[in-house]
């Protein structure tokens, strides 16, 4: 249930997040070379999103570790770039402050049901 409310909900962030690169460049006066890294570091994040995601839920029906393990590896990957978007980005606006904290908190809700999960998968 989790894995489709994140995929819900990452869908719904990566749209509102290129909708907001895309308000500061038209607004506020950005190098575009900025806002260029940060589209480059979103539309890395999709794929690594889906792959994720893809290998919760097969290891999850499964009950295989090894999808599991991959799939935290990935969480920690884009937890780290949730963080850059939170903090790190050309310009952080509330709403992204605001949507980049709350994907952290359900990935990381999202990482320790799957680290009790594997733990009961290897007994």
């Amino acid at each position: 249930m989790l894995f489709h409310l994140s995929g819900i909900y990452c869908a719904l962030y990566f749209l509102a997040t290129l909708l907001m690169i895309v308000y500061k460049s038209r607004v506020f006066s950005c190098p575009h070379s900025y806002l260029g890294l940060d589209l480059m570091l979103l539309s890395l994040m999709g794929p690594l999103e889906a792959a994720r995601l893809h290998l919760g839920m097969k290891g999850n029906l499964t009950e295989a570790e090894v999808p599991l393990a991959a799939s935290v590896a990935l969480t920690v990957g884009i937890g780290l770039l949730s963080v850059y978007f939170l903090l790190w980005q050309t310009m952080v606006l509330w709403a992204d402050w605001v949507l980049s904290t709350t994907l952290l908190a359900l990935h990381g809700l999202e990482a320790a049901l799957q680290v009790v999960v594997i733990t009961a998968f290897v007994r």
